[in-house]
């Protein structure tokens, strides 16, 4: 390590002597941080005795996803190593060029980024589709706001949508099964959609159901889960509200119309939920910071999903239901500041 701090020592020094290459500093101090954390500290007190910076956040939600990650390249082979290659490649790279216009450092949010999005792609989705989502997304998601911190919407969850609008045709028919080479266009939601067929829950649970690389060992994902909320990295009224509203509006609807609406325990395993409520919907940068707002955003996120799954032409709503909540997810937290502080305010 002493020798990668003297080389970075060195490229300082290169890159303060030549004022051409000064827009590329963001690039080294990214490296520097990453490596070795920060040295910006408070000088006067008062102190806080455990802050997360950026770096330490991410890397703990990387942890969490380590087990669907890992499960993921079980089940579909050495191509999910691939996706996850080329969209950290050309997503970083994204970022690298719009830090070097700005002149602003390199954040450690791509990080998570780039991994989040090839999980939430179908397994056999070409790379070079990889690369264009995930620069759409990095562009049009965050950059364009301004940055890390900045960005009104998930960009994993705008490239996602995206690539699924653009080449509809690989989000249709080019569904793999786990631990096979067979090929199928019938998800678990396609398959209640067109003919209400329910698999095995337990099937669901243990990833032998065709779905999103990332999505498909369930038990994977709920520990990771678990494994945010225990380390205070996540606040599970998110997932709570969240997964409890997807619960009781689809119990509600499944006995009020068994033909639209699926049972409740097969929405829960079913598609994308349990990936999106632990690791999109938590987004501490895109949903709300009250934490009442938190409630709120959950329960809509809820009510969304389960009406566009049951009554929309898509089979999946969860993308579109947190990305519609990204969008409101200021106004919930201002409603909330001005009824919690009226007096005040008067």
């Amino acid at each position: 390590m002493k020798i990668l701090k003297l080389a970075i020592y060195k490229t300082y020094a290169i890159i303060n002597s030549n004022k051409h290459l000064k827009r590329f500093k963001p690039v080294v101090e990214a490296a520097d941080e990453f490596f070795f954390g920060t040295d910006k500290v408070t000088l006067f007190t008062p102190h806080i005795e455990d802050g997360i910076d950026i770096k330490r956040y991410m890397s703990f939600v990387i942890i969490g996803l380590l087990p669907a990650t890992i499960a993921s390249i079980y089940f579909f082979g050495p191509r999910v190593i691939a996706m996850i290659a080329v969209s950290y490649i050309f997503g970083g790279l994204t970022e690298v060029v719009f830090s070097a216009v700005r002149r602003k450092p390199v954040h450690e949010g791509f990080l998570v980024t780039g991994l989040i999005f090839p999980l939430v792609l179908p397994p056999l989705v070409p790379l070079w589709m990889v690369a264009l989502g995930v620069v759409f997304g990095v562009m049009f998601g965050k950059e364009v706001f301004g940055g890390t911190g900045r960005n009104i919407f998930n960009p994993a969850l705008v490239g996602r949508v995206f690539v699924s609008l653009a080449f509809p045709s690989v989000f249709s028919a080019s569904w793999k099964m786990p631990l096979s080479d067979t090929i199928t266009s019938a998800t678990p939601l396609v398959g209640f959609k067109s003919a209400h067929a329910i698999p095995d829950l337990y099937s669901l649970l243990l990833g032998s159901q065709p779905g999103s690389i990332g999505e498909v060992f369930r038990i994977g994902i709920i520990a990771g889960g678990i494994f945010l909320i225990l380390v205070k990295i996540i606040d599970w009224r998110i997932p709570l509200s969240y997964l409890g509203m997807v619960f009781i509006f689809a119990s509600l609807g499944n006995k009020m119309n068994p033909e639209v609406f699926a049972p409740a325990a097969f929405q829960l395993l079913a598609g994308g939920l349990l990936f999106g409520a632990f690791f999109m919907a938590t987004d501490p940068v895109t949903s709300p910071f009250t934490k009442t707002g938190r409630w709120v955003y959950g329960i809509l996120l809820g009510v969304i999903t389960v009406s566009i799954r049951s009554l929309s032409g898509f089979v999946e709503g969860v993308m579109f239901s947190i990305l519609l909540m990204n969008a409101f997810a200021p106004l919930i937290d201002t409603i909330v500041v001005n009824l919690r502080f009226k007096e005040i305010r008067k």
